[in-house]
């Protein structure tokens, strides 16, 4: 129903836990590289445990690649820097929600290259800098499928 995207992830426990966690809400996760990890890596697999085979999982070797494959759909990024809390956002299906590395978040240029009114942020207290990328994916992924009645699911 959703698209999550992870631009150039590079700790293999998150994407592993994505993976799982996609897998149970029927999202369709989109990795972009590079990958700071290897997709046979077995921290990665015992992070997903036995949910790979029941996850849509896509690889795309750049953003641009990706920027094709997914034309059509609106992009959200979620960032740090965004001004708009994710869940004041009426969400449609198919959306792609874009989170940026562990590390780095997303590059200026990714950015840049989404709507501003598309940057949404996760609140946190002040002073903090980021939270971790498989439990933002869980919120906002949740917060929309929320929007849906959580169709598909029981």
């Amino acid at each position: 129903m959703f698209n999550i995207a992870l631009f150039e992830p590079n700790i293999p426990q998150n994407t592993g836990n994505i993976i799982r966690l996609i897998a149970n809400n029927g999202c369709k996760l989109h990795l972009i590289e590079p990958l700071g990890f290897d997709l046979e890596d077995k921290n990665l697999k015992r992070s997903g445990l036995d949910y790979h085979d029941l996850a849509n999982v896509v690889l795309y070797e750049n953003y641009d690649v990706f920027l094709e494959a997914i034309a059509g759909f609106r992009i959200f990024a979620i960032t740090t820097k965004g001004k708009q809390k994710y869940n004041k956002v009426k969400f449609q299906a198919g959306d792609v929600f874009l989170f940026g590395s562990e590390t780095a978040g997303l590059p200026e240029y990714v950015r840049q290259s989404i709507p501003q009114d598309r940057h949404l942020k996760i609140p946190m207290r002040p002073n903090n800098r980021s939270m971790n990328l498989s439990n933002s994916v869980a919120i906002v992924s949740y917060e929309a499928w929320a929007q849906f009645d959580f169709s598909g699911g029981d």
